[in-house]
């Protein structure tokens, strides 16, 4: 019978329990290693499905705005007429339709993102007009917008249901105005608005301060059930028609 007391037998056993001690070691350390990547990939599989399912992206909805107007006066102005004014917002696909209506008047442009061309409806005091503009008016009409930029700030808050988070936007002119915009809705047609193209999401409520005049706009509604393509259609009659170019000499449409 073999002693393992003697040197070389406990030297034997000694080495082979520390190859397995070794290889036992090897073997937890891989499967923690393993684990830790299970782990890492089960996190950013969730992260990517929490996000995903969190910021929806869609190519139909529908938004109404409500204006709020202070004009700093005991003395009746002419912007008090807007105050409560609405603008409806309607997006489907490519196409864009927006409908401001005030006591005094009522806007109503539609925007085609795939040839960049519009058409704005204007009716004011029983006059009814419809100006047609290409890519290049358009660009034309919203040149001021050309450039701006977008600073988040910290604070936040819900609209609509909506987490929101506020951003200072500087114009190219210097003006500046806040919105408070939420990640959660993103209309594939960034092209809607000119003024928020370069927004990283979907305003919800923007405010623009000149001296003691503020106008302020709240979204109070959302819907994101399908838009009838009827929405976008173009009168036919009805309408006094003018050229952008046409419109700018009479100082309207601008």
């Amino acid at each position: 019978m073999l002693d393992i007391t003697m040197p070389f037998f406990r030297l034997f056993f000694i080495d082979n329990l520390l190859y397995v001690i070794r290889r036992l070691w090897i073997a937890m350390h891989n499967l923690l290693v393993m684990k830790n990547i299970h782990l890492k990939l089960f996190f950013f599989f969730l992260f990517t499905y929490s996000f995903a399912h969190a910021q929806k992206r869609v190519s139909d909805l529908s938004l109404v705005y409500e204006a709020s107007i202070t004009t700093g006066s005991k003395e009746p102005k002419l912007a008090d007429a807007f105050d409560g004014a609405t603008t409806t917002v309607y997006i489907k696909g490519t196409m864009s339709r927006s409908e401001m209506v005030s006591a005094l008047a009522s806007f109503t442009t539609i925007h085609d993102a795939t040839t960049g061309s519009s058409v704005i409806l204007q009716e004011v005091s029983g006059q009814k007009l419809l100006i047609r503009m290409t890519a290049d008016n358009w660009k034309d009409k919203n040149k001021r917008y050309e450039g701006i930029t977008f600073s988040n700030t910290e604070e936040t808050k819900t609209i609509a249901g909506y987490k929101c988070v506020k951003a200072l936007a500087k114009m190219s002119d210097g003006a500046t105005f806040s919105v408070f915009y939420t990640k959660e809705i993103i209309p594939d047609n960034i092209e809607y608005n000119y003024q928020f193209k370069n927004l990283e999401g979907l305003p919800l409520e923007y405010e623009l301060t000149q001296g003691s005049l503020t106008i302020k706009n709240t979204v109070s509604k959302i819907n994101l059930t399908p838009v009838s393509i009827s929405k976008f259609d173009i009168p036919k009659n009805g309408y006094r028609e003018l050229t952008y170019e046409e419109s700018r000499k009479l100082g309207i449409g601008q």
